[in-house]
């Protein structure tokens, strides 16, 4: 009896000690870890295979409107928020902070292929791969790509996350900048966690396949190999839509629609350095509204006008004026296709898509196609919508890149 007293004993002192241990890791865990470039990275959650299951199953068709089957979640993961050093290039570099996340499976292995993904417009500014509990579609990657063994990497953009910056949506080099840093930031987590990336994709929808395929010049200009870069729904011409907006509307257009002449409008401003280019385009009545928005500050969206017409001064529906406009220039350089593409592409878009047509959907594969190059494909995922599109994009994302991963 006394034996076993003992040995009671000693057990319960082994598991007070073992909480001890746990508590410690726990409360070291929630330390944000410093690297020497500068970069700090914090532990934000563990996600179990139930809930990367439930995301999959349950949450998407609530976002997307659609079901879809994805490959179920394998593993658990471990999500960690990074913010590091970056520089604004449209500002001779100015140097500025940036956010973004990085998730790996909660398992034993060291070598692992490495997804950077680029999320889309967001209204919120925690709305962002590195507050992932706001953002559905960072949510679904998580699960898709992390769940199944993947590291997933993901950039807030400038403006956005913990960054001190004005948005600067759709501003080219900004986002070429902020993912390029990211990736390097990401790395050197990763080689912090003992991971060791085998390969690297890229993804990204609406605003993201944009900022994709801008990331995907960027690193092939520098030398930088990628597997292979997969988009949804990709703006690659932003003049292309916005001017299908202005001059030839569709039933189908979406309302939200006008966000992107909102944010685009003010983003230009304030990163090229134009003052009161965003006036000039938008309506005396809808100004102020309109920077409330962009400035994300308490303002009520159901006033902003999503007549165009209402939003957006009239000679901007000139297609001459628009081109020749400062906005209608900038717009015009604000382009992610036209070069000679190396790396295997592939643009998926949805046949009856909201805001991005069947032919702007082609147009990067068309582009590259018309001098022979054959590394650039689109792929309709059918009568999908914006979101629907993004919903049956990330499986086949999925099982391209497990094919070039092996």
């Amino acid at each position: 009896m006394l034996q076993r007293h003992r040995m009671v004993a000693m057990l319960l002192a082994l598991v007070g000690l073992t909480r001890s241990w746990v508590g410690l890791a726990a409360a070291e865990e929630a330390k944000p870890v410093a690297i020497p470039s500068g970069l700090r990275y914090e532990f934000l959650a563990r996600w179990d295979v139930e809930r990367l299951n439930r995301i999959l199953t349950q949450d998407m068709p609530r976002f997307s409107g659609v079901s879809v089957a994805y490959s179920p979640a394998r593993t658990a993961v471990r999500l960690y928020r990074v913010t590091y050093p970056s520089v604004v290039p449209e500002q001779g570099n100015r140097p500025t902070l940036a956010s973004g996340l990085v998730a790996v499976p909660d398992d034993a292995t060291t070598a692992l292929p490495l997804v950077s993904y680029q999320h889309g417009t967001v209204y919120g500014k925690r709305e962002v791969p590195s507050f992932p509990e706001e953002s559905p579609e960072t949510q679904v990657m998580i699960a898709q790509f992390a769940g199944q063994g993947y590291a997933l990497i993901g950039a807030d953009y400038f403006g956005l996350g913990a960054s001190p910056e004005p948005e600067g949506y759709m501003v080219k080099q900004s986002h070429q900048q902020a993912t390029a840093d990211m990736l390097a930031a990401g790395r050197a987590v990763l080689a912090d966690l003992k991971r060791s990336p085998t390969g690297l994709f890229l993804a990204g929808w609406s605003q993201g396949g944009f900022v994709t395929m801008a990331m995907l010049e960027r690193l092939e200009a520098t030398g930088i190999p990628v597997a292979a870069a997969a988009t949804a729904s990709a703006p690659v011409d932003v003049f292309v839509p916005l001017n299908g907006f202005l001059n030839f509307p569709r039933k189908n257009d979406a309302v939200w629609v006008n966000s992107l002449f909102i944010l685009s409008a003010f983003a230009f401003e304030n990163y090229y350095g134009v003052p009161g280019l965003a006036r000039s385009v938008l309506t005396d009545d809808s100004y102020a509204l309109a920077k409330a928005a962009y400035e994300r500050k308490a303002a009520d969206p159901t006033r902003i006008p999503t007549d165009l017409h209402a939003l957006i001064r009239p000679d901007y529906f000139d297609p001459q004026f628009f081109a020749t406009s400062a906005y209608g220039r900038l717009v015009a350089q604000t382009q992610a296709y036209r070069w000679v593409i190396r790396s295997p592409v592939r643009n998926f878009y949805g046949e009856t898509d909201e805001a991005i047509t069947p032919g702007l959907g082609q147009l990067a594969a068309t582009y590259q196609r018309a001098f022979g190059n054959t590394r650039v494909e689109a792929v309709s995922t059918g009568d999908t919508s914006h979101r629907g599109t993004f919903a049956k994009a990330v499986p086949q994302w999925k099982a391209w890149f497990d094919s070039l991963a092996r």
